[in-house]
């Protein structure tokens, strides 16, 4: 992919899953890493295998709802890596598919903590550094939840909704500083993330109706090779789109 080369690239959620797919993807493509995760050891597990392929990557452990943490990605890109060229804003987690009236506060607040907070957190915290430099690709990780109503819970189809509108406003607000920002929306994907979900409980009861019309199951390889494309300069006029990724899912 074009523009990667000697580019610097931050990769939240990259010790498992899709994140890990997009930070090999984007060392091959001669991106140096900062993998953010909560989880240490998976963490670690990605810098490893960038290192071992002979690449450059570093890693950052903790909670990205966590001011503190963001600060420390964005010190560590900048002293280890040497800029910040690239966010790809992924790490997530998923609800147990409750309809509104059973989702419970600490719930709620968890999921969009997680799922759209932090990633703002993080995309207010680089965005001075683009500026600077009048360049810049940021890319989330939204959903099939984040298009339509009946892919997911009520905490997290919220959540995805805002990241949608968080990604077109965001695009439109710095696209004259020469800053792109997009999200692909994986539709179902194998990642190791588990559902927790009462099958007779409302939510997933309903829902069950409409699964019938996801398709097959991706690889964690297949959404993150669209990240990188649009973290590329091949896609260097496509801004504020989001991208589906779900087999046509979309299309039903």
């Amino acid at each position: 992919m074009t523009g990667l080369d000697a580019s610097n690239a931050i990769v939240t959620g990259g010790g498992s899953g899709i994140g890990r797919a997009t930070a090999l993807r984007l060392s091959e493509a001669g991106a140096r890493v900062l993998v953010a995760d909560l989880d240490d050891e998976g963490a670690h597990e990605t810098v490893a295998r960038i290192r071992a392929a002979g690449g450059t990557a570093e890693s950052v452990v903790g909670d990205l709802g966590d001011p503190v943490i963001v600060e420390r990605v964005v010190a560590t890109a900048l002293d280890h890596l040497g800029g910040i060229d690239v966010l790809i804003n992924n790490a997530g987690i998923m609800d147990d598919m409750s309809a509104t009236a059973d989702v419970a506060d600490e719930a709620w607040e968890r999921l969009l903590r997680v799922n759209l907070t932090a990633p703002f957190l993080l995309t207010r915290a680089v965005l001075p550094h683009m500026i600077e430099r009048r360049k810049g690709a940021i890319v989330f990780t939204a959903s099939e939840a984040s298009l339509r109503g009946s892919a997911a819970g009520a905490a997290y189809t919220a959540a995805k909704h805002g990241v949608v509108g968080l990604v077109r406003s965001t695009a439109i607000m710095y696209r004259d500083q020469g800053i792109r920002v997009n999200a692909v929306a994986p539709g179902g994907t194998a990642t190791g993330i588990a559902v927790h979900a009462d099958p007779a409980a409302a939510g997933p009861a309903v829902l069950g109706r409409y699964m019938g019309n996801m398709g097959r199951v991706a690889d964690a390889d297949e959404p993150a090779a669209a990240i990188v494309f649009l973290a590329s300069d091949a896609a260097s006029n496509v801004n504020g789109v989001v991208l589906p990724v779900d087999d046509g899912w979309s299309a039903v």
